[in-house]
């Protein structure tokens, strides 16, 4: 069994008070990836790279879908994932937003105007042929979408969980995941959100309740040394 230090040692430590972690201490576990993992990569799409490495707050008024910092501190660590993940011959499936103006909104902000190319997988992140793309209206990357199918086509018994937002689709996803019976891995550096509040207390709680949120070392240390599955 891990211990509870080791089980907490993750970003959130300085915004949870040392009384929830310890309401919260019957949940510490060994964490750990799936036999047969896929990556499974939400809203990695262009939206929320756009002006660059700011605060949100202040890119709001001319990006406010923006994630600022946050989304660009993701890029090379989710590049690293990427990379050990393809390297392993893991599949990957990407979600991203159904671009049409008549689309159901995802959360009950204010629609924002957004394009086509907004909706598009970041060029850092872009498909492979091999690779599923599908298109979502709401949070969960399950909802209306096949991919449930997919992954019981291919005997998929767990997923690796990157993009955003944390707070959001990104839990959404991972949440009907459980439900289904998958073992969910977040990458800790590879999620993101436009507020580090909300980033931090979503992944301590999805941790405890939901999935093992893991360093983005612990998870390409785990691909490194994996029977490849290429050519499966």
């Amino acid at each position: 069994m891990a211990t509870a230090d080791a089980f907490e040692d993750h970003c959130w430590k300085d915004v949870i008070p040392e009384a929830d972690i310890q309401t919260y201490s019957p949940y510490a576990r060994e964490t750990y990836i799936g036999k047969n993992p896929a990556l499974l990569c939400i809203d990695l799409y262009n939206l929320v790279y756009k002006g660059g490495a700011g605060l949100p707050h202040e890119l709001d008024d001319e990006y406010p879908n923006s994630c600022g910092v946050y989304a660009h501190n993701a890029i090379e660590p989710t590049k690293r994932l990427f990379a050990a993940t393809r390297a392993a011959g893991v599949p990957v499936f990407y979600v991203t937003a159904q671009f049409n103006p008549h689309r159901v909104n995802s959360t009950k902000r204010v629609h924002l105007k957004t394009t086509a190319e907004d909706c598009e997988i970041h060029d850092a992140f872009a498909p492979e042929p091999e690779d599923v793309v599908f298109r979502k209206e709401r949070p969960s990357a399950f909802f209306g979408t096949p991919l449930i199918a997919h992954l019981n086509q291919r005997r998929i018994d767990s997923l690796i969980v990157c993009g955003e937002s944390t707070s959001g689709c990104v839990r959404a996803s991972v949440l009907e995941a459980h439900m289904f019976g998958l073992h969910v891995s977040v990458v800790e550096e590879c999620v993101f959100d436009r507020a580090e509040i909300i980033h931090k207390v979503s992944l301590f709680d999805m941790h405890h309740k939901y999935a093992d949120v893991m360093k983005v070392d612990e998870v390409v240390e785990h691909l490194e040394n994996i029977p490849t599955q290429k050519g499966a």
